[in-house]
């Protein structure tokens, strides 16, 4: 485990993009800039309302209203936006003048995931934008040695059955793109294969057969309760012939609820690390940040925003 996410600061090191910071009041950020800038993590640019180019801002305003002015909005306001650094790093992000942001030390998680929907692209093979964690476990042999990614946690609140699988199978491609890890995915619930009955229930099993049907590479399954999925002596007994089942990695829960819970719980309880929310399903990569991260948190979630940015570029380059 701990291998794996030291690891992901020397991948970032190979490569490095350029990562813009739009919080540059808050000392966590300028500690791990600092941090980030020694090590050679990325290349990262600290953004304030004193250091926005006059010219950048403009032509990010007239991209904006472009995009956004059968919703009704003006031009004027499109310029109001552009004073606003997250907004402004977005959209540097979104027109090729860096590589990814990271932020929400300051801003909230709906204020970062706004300003990710409203500038950068969509992926369409998605459709949807979500998000994941990674949880780094100490001391436990569940998951990958201790290793989980948690989807989704911080974005959608009562995803539909067709909502769900698309979260888990773009956490699958970011277990297998960022952590290089085989994804085995395991969608939550209070039954597992039909122990109990229900809507919640239905709409899991519903979100099994559409991920599946989308991507039949994915090893995926459910309905799981959480021992089910994660410990093998459980998964024997209950559902022996699953490949996920008491070995799964990729942990998606039914609603924000629970997701939001869970982390936190597993964050608190077993001293675990939990980096993120990363963002997901934009084409541009960026980071959420928990308004109480650490400077590690901070220059973790930078490293994953550079590997993702390397990803990109080499798919671009192999296209």
């Amino acid at each position: 485990m701990e291998k794996i996410i030291s690891g992901l600061r020397e991948r970032a090191k190979k490569d490095p993009k350029k990562i813009i910071f739009p919080e540059a009041s808050d000392e966590r950020i300028i500690k791990a800039v600092e941090y980030i800038k020694k090590e050679n993590i990325a290349i990262p640019l600290l953004l304030t309302h004193d250091n926005l180019e006059p010219e950048k801002q403009e032509e990010f305003a007239n991209i904006f209203y472009e995009r956004k002015q059968v919703k009704g909005i003006t031009l004027e306001e499109a310029r109001e936006i552009m004073e606003n650094p997250l907004y402004y790093a977005a959209m540097m992000v979104r027109v090729g003048y860096a590589d990814g942001f990271v932020a929400g030390a300051v801003y909230t998680t709906s204020n970062v995931v706004r300003a990710a929907l409203n500038c950068l692209a969509i992926d369409r093979s998605y459709g949807i934008v979500s998000s994941c964690f990674i949880m780094a476990v100490p001391n436990c042999s569940y998951g990958e040695g201790g290793l989980f990614v948690y989807a989704d946690c911080g974005v959608i609140p009562y995803p539909t059955s067709d909502q769900l699988a698309l979260v888990a199978l773009s956490a699958a491609r970011f277990a297998r793109d960022v952590l290089d890890i085989t994804p085995r995915v395991a969608l939550l619930s209070f039954s597992t294969k039909g122990s109990a009955e229900g809507r919640w229930i239905d709409k899991v099993k519903e979100a099994v057969d559409i991920a599946k049907s989308k991507d039949d590479s994915v090893l995926i399954d459910g309905e799981l309760q959480a021992d089910s999925a994660i410990v093998s002596e459980v998964a024997k007994r209950k559902v022996a012939d699953s490949e996920v089942a008491g070995r799964a990695n990729v942990l998606i829960f039914p609603n924000l609820d629970a997701g939001n819970i869970c982390y936190k719980l597993t964050e608190r309880l077993a001293n675990a690390r939990a980096i993120g929310p990363i963002i997901l399903g934009t084409v541009q990569p960026c980071s959420d940040l928990s308004r109480g991260c650490s400077v590690d948190d901070i220059v973790d979630c930078t490293a994953v925003t550079v590997i993702r940015a390397q990803k990109i570029q080499l798919s671009d380059e192999q296209s």
